[in-house]
This record gives structure tokens, sequence and C-alpha cells, in this order.
């Protein structure tokens, strides 16, 4: 999984430079036609990952409740982020990633709750999901090209 792992670093690496690179007006700017912003993309990516991975898995996540309520599957964004915010989501961009790898290299996934994702694949173990979780990143990606295009 370690191939998996370095392109979710990839991946967060161009996010985390759209994070440093555009203001808090542009983060949580929804432009005419999308229905989320740059800051509710790029906290999804890191949501759903721990819902992927470790929920499906049994075990408890880096990410809270409220985290998870406000940027999973079937929400948008509705609040401003305040600077906050985004700073907790630039940590867990890559430490959510560094915590996945020294738990597979601990070996602590054992079992796993199959979950049919929305595009009909169904996920039935921690690779399944990683490898799922970088397509979804890969969606993710585009959309938040789309996006800077439009602000």
């Amino acid at each position: 999984m370690k191939d998996q792992l370095e392109i979710t670093r990839t991946s967060r690496k161009l996010l985390a430079r759209i994070l440093d690179n555009y203001s808090l007006k542009d983060l949580n700017k929804v432009p005419e036609g999308f229905n989320n912003n740059l800051i509710w993309n790029i906290a999804h990516v890191i949501v759903t990952q721990q819902l992927l991975v470790y929920k499906l898995s049994g075990l408890p996540m880096m990410v809270d409740d409220t985290m998870v309520a406000k940027y999973r599957k079937g929400t948008k964004a509705e609040d401003f982020v305040d600077i906050g915010e985004v700073e907790k989501v630039k940590d867990l961009l890559f430490g959510s990633v560094d915590q996945t790898e020294k738990d597979i290299d601990a070996n602590i996934f054992k079992g796993y709750q199959e979950y049919p994702t929305s595009t009909g694949f169904v996920l039935k173990s921690v690779h399944d999901a990683m490898s799922f979780n970088n397509f979804h990143e890969g969606i993710h990606l585009g959309y938040i090209i789309a996006l800077k295009k439009s602000l």
C-alpha cells in the first residue's frame, strides 16, 4: 500500500498549494454555478479518507463528528471557514496520511465493513478503500481546478 500512500501524498501536496496560495476569501467563495468552494472540497477529501479507511474498519478517526457532519458526502459549503479551521485542515492534509501509514505498518486494520460506493464499486478491504480514495481525490482535484478558474 506504499504506492497508494504516495499517490495520496502527491494529491495532498497539490491541495496544500491551494491552501497556501489563495486568500481566505477565495477559499470560501462559492462561484456561480457551483455548490461548493475550495476549502469545502479540500476538507471533504480528508473526511472521506477517514470514513473510508478508519470508520469502515471500525477504528477511531482523526476527524471529529462536527467535521464529518460539515464535510461528508451530501453536504455543501454553508458557513464561512475561518483561518483556525483552515489551519486544522492543513494539519490534517498530511497528518492523516502519516497516521494511516503508521497504522498500516502496525497492522491495526483487521476487519472491514463492505461499502458500495456511489460509482458502483464495492469496497471490501482497506486496500480497496485506499485505492478508491485516490480515485475520489482525483475527482475533487478536477473540481478544484474548475473552481479556481471561476474565481
